[in-house]
C-alpha cells in the first residue's frame, strides 16, 4: 500500500504536485492552514513548513505528504527549509520515508537545489546514509557545488553508520580542514561498534595533532576505556576533563562512574559521584549498578534509598543494580521484595534481566526448585545468561 496517496497521480492526466507547477488558480479556501488569516508569501511558507514539520517530527510522513501537496496546489511555493524539514522527516524515519524522500530528492533537483544549497544537499546525504544507501549519498556528496564541514562530518557519519570504515577514514583524509567533530564522528563511530581500540588509536591521533576533544569525544573515550578495562587511559582522561569547561558536565561524569565501576575501581567512582553539582537519573544508576557488581550489596541498597529520597523515581535499570546487589549477598526475601515493589507500586513490566537476576538469587541460595519454576513460567524464552545462571547452581 503507498505511503503517498496525495502526491501519487491518480491517472497519468492528473499532474504529480510534487514535480509539476502548480494549479494557477489557487484553491482559495487551502491557501494556508488557517484561510481566515491573510498572510503574506513569506508568511505563508512559514506556516505550511511549520504545520509539515510536526508531522515530521511525530513520524506522521504520510500527513506530511498530503500537507506538502496541499501547500503546492495552494500556490505556495516551498523554500529550501521545507525541503529540509521533509529531508530531515524521511531520514528520522527512513523505513516510512524512501519513497517520498525519493521524491523530494527529485523535486529538488529540477531546482538545482541538490548542488547548489549546501543545506539541502546535506539533508539529502543524512537521509540516504540513515536510509542504508550510503552509495547514493555518496553520490549526492560529490555532486554537491559546496560543501562546508557539516557535510562532510556528515559523509563521514554516514559510512562510519553504515560499517564501511575504510570509506569513512578515506572521506576524512580528504577533508580540506578537520575540526573536533570529525574527529569525534570517527571516534564515537568506533567506539558505538564494538570496535574500542580503533577508537583509541584515533583519540590518540586526535591528542598529537593538537585538537581539542569535546564531551561528546570524551564520553566516547570512556565508552572505550570502560569496555577494554583501560584503567591507565581512563585516569589520564579524567585528569584531562579536570582541565575541560564541561569537567561538570553530567553526562561526563556519568561515563566516568560507569568507567570506573567497570574497571573495578569502585571508590574513585564514588568520587566522582560525590562530587557531582547536578545528577540525573543515570547518575543514581550507575553508581548503585557499580556498587553491585563489585559485590558492594549494602552500599547499592543504600544508595538505592537515597535515590528516591532525592525524588528521583527508580526505573527497570535501577531495579537491576538492586535485585544484582541483593543476588551477590544472598538476600532473597529483600530481593523477592524489591521484584514485588517493581511491578506492584511502579508498574515496571519485568524484562529479562529482572527475570535473571531472580533466577541468580534463587540459584545462589540453593534454591533450584523455586528457579526452574520461575524459568518455566517466564513470558519470555530465557537467554544463556539466565540459564547459565541455573545450571552453575
Amino acid at each position: 500500500m503507498s505511503l503517498l496517496p496525495a502526491i501519487t497521480p491518480a491517472s497519468v492526466t492528473c499532474p504529480n504536485p510534487l514535480i509539476s507547477p502548480p494549479n494557477p488558480k489557487p484553491q482559495p479556501l487551502s491557501s494556508n492552514p488557517n484561510p481566515r488569516i491573510s498572510l503574506k508569501p513569506l508568511e505563508s511558507v512559514v506556516l505550511w513548513t511549520s504545520s509539515i514539520s510536526r508531522h515530521c517530527r511525530a513520524g506522521q510522513l504520510s500527513q506530511a505528504a498530503q500537507e506538502f501537496t496541499r501547500m503546492r496546489l495552494s500556490g505556495v511555493e516551498p523554500n529550501h527549509i521545507t525541503f529540509i524539514t521533509l529531508l530531515s522527516g524521511c531520514a528520522e524515519f527512513p523505513s516510512k520515508g524512501r519513497d517520498l524522500g525519493s521524491l523530494i530528492h527529485g523535486y529538488v533537483c529540477k531546482l538545482s537545489l541538490d548542488k547548489e544549497d549546501v543545506m539541502v544537499g546535506t539533508a539529502l546525504v543524512e537521509m540516504y546514509s540513515k536510509g542504508e544507501q550510503v552509495e547514493v549519498a555518496k553520490l549526492v556528496f560529490d555532486a554537491m557545488m559546496v560543501k562546508n564541514s557539516v557535510s562532510w562530518n556528515t559523509m563521514i557519519d554516514g559510512y562510519m553508520r553504515n560499517r564501511e570504515y575504510d570509506k569513512a577514514v578515506e572521506v576524512f583524509d580528504e577533508m580540506p580542514q578537520r575540526h573536533v567533530i570529525s574527529w569525534t564522528a570517527l571516534i564515537n563511530g568506533f567506539a558505538k561498534r564494538g570496535f574500542y581500540e580503533e577508537a583509541l588509536d584515533w583519540f590518540r591521533e586526535m591528542m598529537i595533532f593538537g585538537v581539542e576533544p569535546d564531551y561528546v569525544t570524551i564520553i566516547a573515550v570512556l565508552t572505550a576505556c570502560a569496555n577494554l578495562g583501560t584503567l591507565s587511559v581512563g585516569l589520564w582522561v579524567h585528569r584531562l576533563v579536570l582541565k575541560q569547561s564541561f569537567r561538570n558536565n553530567v553526562r561526563v561524569n556519568n561515563s566516568l562512574i560507569d568507567m570506573y565501576s567497570r574497571c573495578g575501581c569502585i571508590e574513585f567512582a564514588r568520587e566522582v559521584f560525590d562530587k557531582m553539582q547536578k545528577r540525573s537519573l543515570v547518575s543514581w544508576n550507575s553508581i548503585i549498578i557499580g556498587f553491585a557488581v563489585n559485590g558492594f550489596a549494602e552500599e547499592a541498597l543504600k544508595y538505592f534509598e537515597a535515590m528516591q529520597k532525592e525524588g528521583f523515581k527508580p526505573d527497570g535499570v535501577s531495579f537491576t543494580g538492586a535485585l544484582t546487589a541483593c543476588s551477590h549477598a544472598g538476600l532473597v526475601d529483600e530481593g523477592l521484595r524489591y521484584f514485588d515493589i517493581m511491578k506492584r507500586v511502579h508498574k515496571i513490566s519485568p524484562r529479562i534481566e529482572h527475570f535473571g537476576c531472580i533466577v541468580d538469587l534463587y540459584s545462589r541460595a540453593g534454591k533450584l526448585k523455586e528457579a526452574w519454576d520461575l524459568v518455566r513460567n517466564m513470558p519470555m524464552k530465557p537467554n544463556e545468561v539466565v540459564l547459565g545462571s541455573l545450571l552453575a547452581a
